[in-house]
């Protein structure tokens, strides 16, 4: 999002989503269903979370890692009966395939199939979402652990397939993401805003994403970081076994061993991502993404751990800004 002001639209947005209830149009993110047998003992080979424990009709978020425990992309899996969609960050939909095609061996029961063009995404944000969803039919799924999810029938009654309606919202708020057949797209959502759910558009989501401290590709989520420091500790499984950098991600917790920390900053001005964060002459880390927001700026950024962290005061840049606690990740070291 630029520096400039948010514009009236984008306010009434952003207060829908935090107050009573948004709808943003996530279709452009990727979809890739992994089918065949062996799909769930692949998916816990590849990624930080425990998937041989999940059910269908369960779901959770999972991050692939390099063998050196960097990032490659937060994503969130829902286990359909035959298959797992995951919904994917929109710039590594392609590296993602092409990176877990690498490790599918000649005996893996394993299919790979990017379902990004035919299907679409929508989700719900807001502490009203639930209202929405009854008047969908999907008053089921009300209530039920994250990444939960059941299918309703089409908008328009067709034969395209269900409605995937999964709980969560992909940020900290309350709601709910819906995946669904791109020709239905359209009459879903008019149905959304109908029920009384506020279009969002990119710009605001992008607000509330950095305000709400949800990590992505080429900011946060890059070569330079683990799992740990990003503070993505409800994705990991630390009794699942060996996957691809669970070495390295044993050793940091063990040790206690993680040296900077993602944080949210409030600013008193705009400031430029890749700008390091200091405290008198020393630089202690580096902003990764910044916004405008409603009532000043705000950004997010790594910090050396033995900085400091909640109530930090540091300069971005030239700019001053004082360190705060972000929903979406924690900082501390679960009690496991």
């Amino acid at each position: 999002m630029s520096t400039s002001a948010i514009d009236t639209n984008d306010a009434a947005a952003i207060q829908a989503a935090q107050n009573s209830v948004a709808v943003y149009d996530r279709s452009h993110w990727g979809r890739i269903k992994v089918s065949d047998g062996d799909r769930l003992r692949f998916l816990h080979n590849q990624s930080t979370n425990d998937f041989q424990s999940l059910k269908p009709g369960q779901g959770c978020d999972t991050v692939f890692v390099n063998s050196t425990a960097r990032t490659i992309d937060l994503v969130t899996a829902y286990i359909l009966e035959d298959s797992v969609l995951l919904l994917a960050s929109p710039n590594r939909r392609e590296y993602l395939m092409q990176w877990l095609d690498r490790y599918i061996f000649f005996a893996d029961k394993v299919q790979l199939t990017d379902i990004t063009d035919e299907t679409a995404t929508l989700t719900l944000i807001g502490p009203e979402s639930d209202a929405v969803v009854k008047k969908l039919g999907a008053e089921a799924i009300i209530g039920q652990p994250y990444g939960n999810h059941i299918l309703i029938p089409p908008a328009g009654g067709g034969d395209t397939g269900g409605v995937l309606v999964a709980v969560g919202s992909g940020l900290a708020y309350p709601g709910y993401t819906l995946i669904l057949p791109a020709a239905e797209k359209e009459q879903l959502w008019s149905k959304i805003v109908e029920a009384g759910a506020v279009p969002i558009g990119d710009r605001s989501w992008e607000t509330l994403r950095i305000l709400q401290g949800r990590p992505t590709p080429d900011h946060e989520l890059t070569e330079d970081y683990n799992p740990l420091e990003v503070g993505l500790w409800q994705t990991i499984s630390f009794n699942k076994g060996c996957y691809i950098g669970q070495e390295t991600i044993a050793r940091l917790n063990t040790y206690k061993g993680v040296k900077q920390h993602l944080w949210g900053i409030h600013l008193n001005a705009p400031a430029e991502p890749g700008s390091p964060i200091t405290i008198g002459d020393e630089k202690v880390g580096k902003l990764t993404s910044y916004t405008k927001t409603l009532d000043g700026h705000f950004g997010l950024g790594y910090i050396r751990s033995k900085a400091g962290g909640v109530g930090l005061k540091v300069h971005v840049g030239e700019v001053e800004g004082e360190v705060t606690e972000i929903p979406f990740v924690s900082q501390d070291y679960p009690q496991l």
